[in-house]
């Protein structure tokens, strides 16, 4: 019965036969970069390729410390390693310790020489580049109708802004004709006059992407008068309409993000200067309050009616106190009359009558107080309580010593 292997017996078979081969130990090979990608662990991917075939490759970080330059698409160079399989996948690729250049490739050159000659005619000037609107109500994009680049711009645009319009133009996005045709969506959407426009594809290997390095798109883009955004592969692929466009964007997915506002976002913006413009016009209408009472109170004083409460009300206090002082004063006057009264009893002749004296006075009614001042003979008049009486001198009398 002939013998069954498992998948990964025959990996391991095909990888020591791999091993056995001294030629595959340590080789070189010379072919175009294509699809390079520096990977975030320092390892480098690739594929060379010449006009029969292609070798995957890659070089680990710790070789990474004698290539003295930048791999980029279409290089030509020569990579020294070991041809080897990876058991997990049974695929075999070349595992590089060195790479040196062999000059530049054919679809490199013509991207170098293009790109010299547009710099020069000012293409990719600065002043050249027109804003892209905040808010845009129409957004054309010409791309593939299929594939995950139209997916991504469609659903990022949608989620941001479900309001926003979405011209799509089903371009062709490689091979010959995709110039001609990028062109042509550009030209119908410019007539749509949509408010910005996405061109781009997702990724792909330099042929893959070359539509998008062709002298007549990156016309067709500088003349536009509608804003362009360029959305050519991933963030490490770089095409001529990329320094053609008035914005690059590094993926399609970020074009969308560029190009639509995030509606979400502006409603947030909006109610929050909708609370600040209320608390500044309770604010105000407070301060305004304020300043009423001010000025109402400020007429209540002023006002003839206030004037005349204003006098009245110190009329009254004036009489109030007029009254007041007048009667401390008769108050004052009446106990300073007792006073006098009861000093005027203590000399008034009456009092002293009552009590039992006499008063006498000569017949011209003098007041006696001297025996000398009479003679015998002499007319006297004697007062007492209750009358006078009339009485003749007829003797005298001096008191002793």
């Amino acid at each position: 019965m002939q013998n069954v292997y498992t998948v990964g017996q025959i990996n391991s078979y095909i990888k020591n036969m791999f091993a056995q081969d001294f030629l595959l130990q340590e080789l070189s090979i010379k072919g175009e970069v294509s699809n390079c990608k520096y990977h975030s662990s320092g390892h480098i991917y690739f594929t060379l390729k010449d006009e029969k075939g292609t070798i995957s490759c890659v070089m680990f970080a710790g070789n990474r410390s004698g290539l003295r330059f930048r791999m980029a698409e279409g290089m030509q160079v020569v990579v020294k390693g070991t041809i080897d399989v990876y058991e997990r996948d049974g695929k075999y690729q070349m595992y590089t310790r060195s790479i040196t250049r062999d000059g530049a490739g054919a679809l490199y050159e013509r991207f170098e020489r293009l790109k010299q000659e547009l710099l020069e005619r000012g293409m990719f000037a600065p002043e050249y580049k027109k804003p892209i609107p905040e808010y845009v109500r129409t957004l054309g994009v010409v791309t593939a109708p299929t594939g995950a680049a139209v997916r991504d711009i469609i659903n990022i645009a949608s989620r941001r802004n479900p309001y926003v319009q979405i011209i799509l133009y089903p371009a062709i996005v490689q091979g010959e004709a995709a110039a001609a045709s990028i062109v042509e969506g550009i030209h119908a959407l410019e007539a749509k006059q949509v408010d910005v426009m996405i061109v781009g594809r997702g990724g792909g290997t330099i042929e893959d992407l070359w539509a998008f390095n062709e002298e007549v798109v990156a016309q067709a883009v500088f003349d536009c008068s509608i804003p362009i955004i360029s959305a050519v592969g991933h963030e490490t692929d770089t095409t001529i309409i990329d320094y053609v466009a008035d914005l690059r964007a590094p993926t399609p997915s970020a074009a969308a993000e560029l190009a639509v506002f995030d509606v979400s976002l502006l409603q947030s913006q909006l109610d929050g200067m909708r609370l600040t413009l209320n608390r500044q016009i309770q604010g105000r209408l407070r301060l305004e309050r304020t300043r009423l009472k001010a000025v109402e109170a400020r007429l209540k004083m002023n006002s003839p009616v206030g004037k005349i409460r204003e006098k009245k009300t110190y009329a009254m206090n004036l009489e109030e106190r007029m009254t007041s002082a007048m009667r401390n004063q008769i108050t004052g006057k009446r106990h300073r009359l007792a006073i006098y009264i009861e000093k005027l009893k203590g000399l008034s002749p009456l009092d002293k009558l009552n009590q039992g004296y006499s008063y006498i006075s000569d017949k011209e009614g003098r007041t006696l107080t001297d025996i000398n001042k009479v003679k015998i003979g002499d007319k006297l008049q004697i007062y007492v309580k209750n009358g006078r009486m009339e009485a003749e001198v007829t003797g005298k009398y001096p008191k002793m010593q």
